[in-house]
């Protein structure tokens, strides 16, 4: 049965809950819970296949499997049948009896969550999550889909964000989404906190056939910003700065309750 095996005389050492999208045995999660052993005990939860794009989902039409994963010394790992939100929800209130980590950090995502694609990322959504549980959070990606992807630039950037989180805590409510550009051989020029900038999908459908000649679809995209402001994540990595952009689950858009309070609510 999982339980919570961290051994009494580690408890004075802060909690670490590391997940993913990509899949437990993803390059980017491995770099990132080397990184966090450094900060004290590491537990790993994540997807036994990928789950990218799978946003907030959680399964509650299907069973949860956990499996107990073999992936570094001195790190407890346990693969999980569902989405990265699942992950997270049976860290805590399964293997952790309903005890939090002290900080979740999800990724390191191959690919970036910037802008509008924080709204579709299973790696933010676990962030979310966390937020959501008051668990200071964080999630970082690199811009690079590659499975060979150098994460050599992320490894600093992951030592400055956690340790300025663990010294300083986070806002309520709030997580972090941190996104890295891929290793050109350039050096990165610094980190800006930004905003998300105003950007979308331009969607379009592949019509394919199977082996059987029936039609399938197959999503397509290109990704349109016209966003110009230089406070934005899309303008700090493609200046190659290291884009933090505070997230919030708060959905409220706030700036449009006086103008909605003017209208006629009547019923009938």
């Amino acid at each position: 049965m999982p339980t919570d095996t961290f051994a009494p005389a580690m408890e004075q050492l802060p909690l670490i809950l590391v997940t993913n999208d990509d899949g437990i045995f993803a390059p980017g999660i491995r770099t990132l819970a080397e990184e966090m052993k450094a900060y004290g005990r590491v537990m790993v939860v994540a997807p036994d296949k990928p789950q990218s794009a799978m946003g907030h989902a959680i399964t509650i039409h299907s069973f949860l499997r956990l499996q107990s994963v073999d992936l570094m010394d001195g790190v407890e790992a346990w693969s999980c049948s569902g989405t990265p939100v699942d992950c997270v929800k049976l860290a805590i209130y399964k293997l952790l009896g309903g005890n939090k980590p002290d900080l979740l950090v999800s990724g390191v995502n191959h690919g970036a969550n910037i802008s509008i694609n924080v709204l579709y990322s299973g790696t933010m959504s676990a962030a979310v999550e966390g937020a959501m549980e008051g668990i200071p959070s964080i999630g970082f990606s690199l811009m690079d889909h590659a499975i060979e992807a150098d994460f050599s630039q992320v490894r600093p950037v992951i030592r400055s964000v956690v340790g300025n989180t663990l010294k300083h805590g986070m806002a309520p409510g709030t997580c972090l989404n941190v996104n890295v550009p891929r290793n050109d051989g350039m050096p990165l020029a610094g980190m800006r906190v930004c905003r998300q900038a105003k950007a979308n999908w331009e969607d379009e459908f592949e019509t394919r056939l199977d082996p059987g000649n029936k039609e399938y679809y197959w999503l397509r995209g290109e990704f349109k910003s016209e966003d110009q402001g230089h406070d934005t994540d899309v303008y700090a990595v493609n200046n190659r700065y290291v884009s933090i952009v505070p997230t919030q689950y708060d959905m409220t858009a706030h700036h449009s309750i006086a103008t909605l309070n003017t209208w006629d609510h009547a019923l009938g």
